[in-house]
């Protein structure tokens, strides 16, 4: 382990959210907000982090463990700090619910303790939904685009992008980097356009678009989006859902040309028609409990973008809705949305490698001395791939049913309990039951708030480098 780099590395992690942390610190001082607790934060941040970044050691190379442990250590500890702003300014007292509140900013979760949002500070609500912006794309590859890095560096993007592969679009990874991040910020400030257009004041632009980007749903309203009555801005969020819960390569591949790639991606086909199915379910579910069709095609479209995408934000109480409509949205939380997105869950390429191998497996047994390869996009899957995709499935239930136990001593319902927990690992937030879109977590204990809080992070760096962190083997020398 090359202990002096991760300290190298951590540090730089802690003064970019410094960096960050002095936006907000300019959003208080325009609406005459106090600033002291953005003033602390940074100071404590700049002092723990400044003698490391200073003295960067001769030898710069990382491998596997160290992007692992970087990469989850640099989220634990920007969750760790993060939090002090929302307890400073006494927005949130508790400590414990600030960290919470912040793991789910940061994971892209949109899972919240505060029960009333309006009329808090609007730097501590700009913060609370920039943190879904930063988490979007990831503070690993933003610090890959802004500085050279040696070639081992490709380990922390793939310990941070999600997806069962990773790579380069072009030979260099800060070139890499840089076109990931260009398209996030061209998305971004398409989305803040729309708004604008669509009616809504700047600041509810700026934040609504930062929970869209990230697919986390934190607003500013205590109704979510629909505290806005403006039908155009929820076309605008929900079209902008789908389109952040697709994977960034896709969009890559459009500008230079190459549009046959998003027609032969069958992960962007499966993710567009479990879309429109859901839709089409659930306007025929609901369709009794709207106006209009026009109202019920739009609530149905916005939920399943929602949903689908991960992003948690509500125009609809979808706790009360039929039964079959409430497990359709289960099934889509869990699928989640594209591989190299900003999405969580638990991704659809990985389950179309699953589904293709239990299919070859079958035919195998059939015909045993036949041999099949597991493809997608006509293209063969490495037996590695493969064999990562069965084990992450295999880990990630044996996760959520671990976690649902454990927060099931507070008393809850099953239904609050489960999809709770499957909310929080898969990063979208509202779940059924006492946490569906009209509740919260905030009756959770302690407890279960640090289960779901590293829910959230297992989630968002799909389970291994958090796991890794804190495997007692990774730190025995040898």
């Amino acid at each position: 382990m090359n202990y002096r780099m991760l300290i190298y590395l951590l540090s730089v992690i802690l003064l970019i959210e410094a960096a960050f942390l002095l936006i907000p610190l300019l959003v208080a001082v325009i609406y005459g907000e106090p600033v002291l607790p953005f003033v602390i934060t940074v100071g404590i941040l700049v002092a723990v982090s400044l003698p490391g970044v200073l003295q960067k050691p001769k030898n710069t190379k990382i491998y596997a463990k160290e992007g692992f442990v970087t990469v989850a250590a640099s989220w634990v500890l920007m969750s760790l700090f993060g939090a002090l702003p929302f307890t400073l300014s006494g927005v949130i007292p508790n400590y414990f619910d600030a960290f919470f509140e912040t793991c789910s900013g940061f994971s892209t979760t949109g899972a919240s303790i505060l029960k009333v949002i309006e009329g808090l500070p609007k730097g501590v609500l700009f913060w609370r939904s920039f943190t879904h912006w930063i988490g979007g794309m990831g503070v690993l590859v933003f610090m890959l685009a802004i500085l050279p890095q040696g070639g081992h560096a490709i380990y922390l993007l793939r310990a941070e992008v999600p997806g069962p592969t990773k790579g380069k679009l072009v030979p260099k990874l800060r070139h890499t980097a840089i076109i990931l991040y260009g398209i996030y910020i061209a998305m971004t400030a398409a989305e803040v356009i729309s708004l604008l257009i669509a009616g809504l004041p700047f600041y509810d632009a700026l934040v609504t678009t930062f929970g869209t980007a990230g697919t986390g749903g934190f607003s500013v309203m205590n109704s979510s989006i629909a505290g806005y009555n403006n039908a155009a801005a929820e076309w605008i969020v929900a079209v902008f859902m789908l389109m952040f819960g697709i994977n960034f390569n896709i969009y890559f591949f459009i500008l230079i040309g190459k549009w046959r790639e998003l027609l032969r991606n069958e992960e962007v086909r499966v993710y567009l028609s479990l879309a429109v199915i859901s839709v089409a379910i659930i306007c025929i579910q609901t369709y009794n409990s709207f106006s209009s069709f026009g109202e019920c095609i739009r609530s149905s479209f916005f939920q399943t973008a929602s949903i689908i995408s991960t992003s948690g934000f509500s125009t609809q109480d979808f706790n009360a809705w039929p039964g079959l409509t409430k497990m359709l949205l289960v099934f889509l939380m869990f699928t989640g949305s594209c591989a190299g997105s900003t999405a969580g869950g638990v991704k659809i390429s990985r389950l179309l490698i699953v589904f293709k191998n239990t299919l070859r497996e079958v035919k195998h047994m059939l015909h045993p001395r036949s041999v099949n390869t597991v493809r997608i996009d006509g293209d063969p899957v490495s037996e590695e791939t493969v064999k990562s995709a069965v084990n992450y499935i295999a880990l990630y239930i044996t996760v959520l049913i671990a976690s649902a136990l454990a927060i099931s001593v507070d008393g809850f319902s099953f239904e609050t309990n489960f999809t709770g927990t499957l909310a929080c690992l898969n990063n979208i937030g509202p779940g059924l039951g006492n946490v569906g879109p009209s509740g919260n977590y905030a009756g959770f204990s302690i407890f279960s708030k640090i289960v779901l809080s590293f829910d959230m992070l297992f989630g968002r760096l799909e389970l291994m480098p958090l796991i890794i962190l804190f495997s007692l083997s990774t730190w025995r020398k040898r």
